[in-house]
């Protein structure tokens, strides 16, 4: 099937973060933002975090906001990282559930290891302003980054991340992740719909895709909100030859949080949820 490159306002937004892992904004303000902007159909999907769907729900019923279950995985390969994003999970799934679970306690253990490394430098942060930032969500590096800003450490989250927080910087820590294989396996095992996250940071991006199609890759997210046309019109074609569906959205992270990546600003073809809806069913 042939993907046409959106040029309208888009109403679907596919890649939405909240406070349930890095974001700034909770569950239910994330999803009062896509109704101010006039969204109707939205995706939570936080980093290894299906916490807060219910909230999300329960706002989106209130104001007529159709929100799809989702989650982004974080996986390890040889070049990096690669993450992976879920959608129309079940998020009772007990085998989904146990795997979160033991992401949250490594994100925590990680946090802490941080903190040391940054206080044995001279870095004057403390883990409870890392965890207060986290709010109660899954911690990951953009909380403790927040805390080095409060702390007179870095001007900005971006700051933060180049002076301490990227490999080769003294906090910086790697974390337990899945193989992408495993990851997709985690997915479907979760009723889910398995689709590559900004498939540009990936490197080789033929290569990747074709290696995870063999692993039962079923989307690739397209309509990124960095890129631009000529981006899109690859990652389309490329979609289109290994029969995926392409999906796109914001990477929303919170109200200035990250330029060019606010909410609703990914041109998501409407159609692209009834395709993904119907890969679900047939999976289930």
């Amino acid at each position: 099937m042939t993907t046409q490159i959106n040029r309208g306002r888009s109403h679907v937004d596919l890649h939405l973060h909240s406070t349930a892992s890095d974001g700034t904004t909770s569950p239910s303000g994330v999803v009062e933002l896509a109704a101010s902007t006039a969204l109707q159909t939205i995706a939570l999907t936080d980093h290894d975090s299906a916490a807060g769907i219910a909230e999300a729900r329960a706002a989106g019923s209130r104001l007529g906001v159709e929100v799809i279950a989702g989650i982004e995985m974080s996986t390890s390969v040889e070049r990096g990282e690669l993450h992976m994003l879920g959608y129309f999970i079940d998020p009772a799934n007990s085998t989904l559930s146990e795997r979160l679970e033991q992401f949250r306690d490594s994100r925590e253990r990680r946090a802490e290891t941080m903190v040391e490394r940054l206080q044995a430098a001279g870095v004057p942060i403390t883990l409870e302003r890392v965890l207060a930032f986290g709010a109660g969500g899954a911690i990951g590096r953009p909380h403790v980054a927040r805390a080095l800003v409060e702390a007179g450490q870095a001007t900005s989250v971006s700051d933060a991340f180049d002076r301490y927080l990227v490999p080769g910087r003294v906090g910086y820590v790697p974390h337990f992740r899945l193989t992408p294989a495993a990851a997709i396996e985690l997915i479907h095992a979760a009723n889910g719909v398995a689709v590559l996250a900004h498939p540009y940071s990936t490197g080789a991006v033929e290569a990747v895709v074709a290696e995870l199609v063999a692993a039962g890759l079923d989307g690739l997210e397209v309509f990124y909100s960095l890129y631009n046309d000529d981006q899109q019109a690859f990652l389309a074609m490329l979609a289109g030859h290994h029969d995926l569906v392409p999906t796109g959205g914001s990477d929303f992270h919170g109200t200035g949080e990250r330029e060019g990546h606010e909410i609703g600003s990914a041109n998501v073809p409407d159609d692209t949820v009834d395709r993904l809806r119907h890969v679900a069913a047939e999976r289930r």
